[in-house]
């Protein structure tokens, strides 16, 4: 079953932490955001599409009440819930009157009963988009599921980005029968195409020079569609052309592609950038990459307090590459190192996988047998399903955790 996502908009950071640890602790409730002040609110609402937003009344910028009335307007199949300081009616009926589903009196209520609040409000508003979407889409297929755009990242050249990106683009087309895009954010020195043996005659760098207006039509143009199903937007030809693009060209081409797309999957350069921290704020899932050395270690560590700084690590997962026992490094110690519990993990297999790449062949493709395209079919379905978040991990006992069968 999906997790209800929830977005907490509270300008005090110690409440907003403590509520979002509380609600954490319900199974089937997941934390993917929090924000300071109302504007920050109604544009994270826009990036990340929760099912719920819990937001404060009296907040800085655009005060909470506005800042729902703007999200309820623009999103009516997201439930809003409002906190405010006090049982006043003329409040109550300004918060109702926003299109707010529900509202608390501060430091008056259990988290429990918020739990189940939060519940009924995504149980009613998917109930009532059920029934419109039965009346419009007469006999099609009903869809709820929103579309996920995953990162993936690793702040070390040589992780694997790419060839995680491109191989799990296709599984994920093979395994969800769904539209998927591969999105190359590398911008200076990406190589998807390369990997899937595509040569563009238009990338990310011609698009945004467009003075167009942008639409799926227009984007159309810069997609290159490849044999697996996949459709594939390249980065510029020219490292020096990289400039062209920022953060807002970024968001506005998610934007875009989520409306049409079931899956966006994005390569990434290996550092952070405006580009890839907005690529980040927008995605629903990220996967970190890490392999078995020191330095990778080191900026893994890096990597996850700035994601943490960020509000991501909720919505983060750990692959480890190219495992094998032979490194002197044992992944227990570096769990604890980190204090971050890997989801799964790829197994070394230089062959199969360089033999592939220097084809142009995604190896799960050219050896869908292989223990390696094994390996990237579970963390596809982990995709899919959406489970192998930290709080997922953190659930299961130690005699039954992937590690644990692993070294125990």
């Amino acid at each position: 079953m999906d997790k209800i996502r929830i977005l907490i908009a509270s300008k005090n950071h110690a409440y907003c932490e403590a509520l979002a640890s509380s609600l954490s602790r319900e199974a089937d409730l997941h934390i993917i955001g929090e924000v300071p002040d109302g504007t920050e609110a109604v544009k994270k609402t826009e990036q990340l599409l929760p099912d719920i937003v819990i937001i404060e009344a009296d907040l800085p910028s655009a005060d909470g009440i506005t800042a729902a009335e703007k999200i309820t307007l623009a999103h009516p199949e997201i439930g809003v819930v409002v906190i405010g300081p006090q049982a006043d009616s003329e409040l109550l009926r300004q918060v109702m009157a926003a299109g707010a589903r529900d509202y608390f009196v501060k430091e008056q209520f259990s988290s429990l009963e918020l739990a189940e609040a939060i519940r009924r409000i995504f149980l009613t508003e998917k109930t009532r988009l059920a029934s419109y979407a039965s009346v419009r889409m007469t006999g099609m297929q009903q869809k709820y599921k929103i579309p996920q755009i995953i990162t993936v990242f690793g702040a070390k050249g040589g992780a694997g980005k790419t060839t995680m990106a491109v191989n799990l683009a296709v599984m994920i087309a093979q395994e969800s029968k769904k539209k998927v895009v591969l999105l190359d954010l590398d911008l200076q020195f990406g190589d998807v195409t390369v990997y899937l043996n595509l040569k563009p005659r238009r990338t990310l760098a011609e698009l945004v020079q467009e003075r167009t207006h942008w639409d799926m039509q227009l984007l159309n143009n810069y997609l290159i569609p490849h044999s697996s199903g996949i459709k594939v937007m390249a980065s510029p030809l020219r490292p020096e052309d990289a400039d062209l693009i920022v953060p807002e060209h970024v968001e506005k081409i998610l934007s875009i592609l989520r409306q049409n797309f079931d899956y966006i999957i994005i390569d990434s350069p290996p550092f952070f950038s405006d580009t890839i921290l907005t690529a980040l704020d927008m995605s629903t899932q990220i996967i970190l990459l890490m392999s078995m050395d020191l330095p990778s270690v080191k900026n893994l560590k890096l990597s996850l307090n700035l994601l943490d700084s960020l509000h991501h690590s909720g919505k983060t997962k750990l692959i480890i590459n190219r495992c094998s026992m032979n490194f002197g490094i044992d992944i227990r110690d570096v769990e604890k190192t980190i204090d971050f519990l890997a989801a799964d993990e790829l197994p070394s297999d230089g062959q199969t996988v360089v033999g592939a790449a220097n084809k142009g062949i995604p190896f799960v493709i050219s050896h869908p047998q292989a223990e390696v395209s094994k390996a990237l079919l579970r963390v596809a379905h982990m995709i899919i399903e959406d489970y192998g978040y930290q709080k997922d991990l953190r659930e299961r006992k130690p005699k039954n955790t992937f590690w644990s069968k692993l070294f125990g």
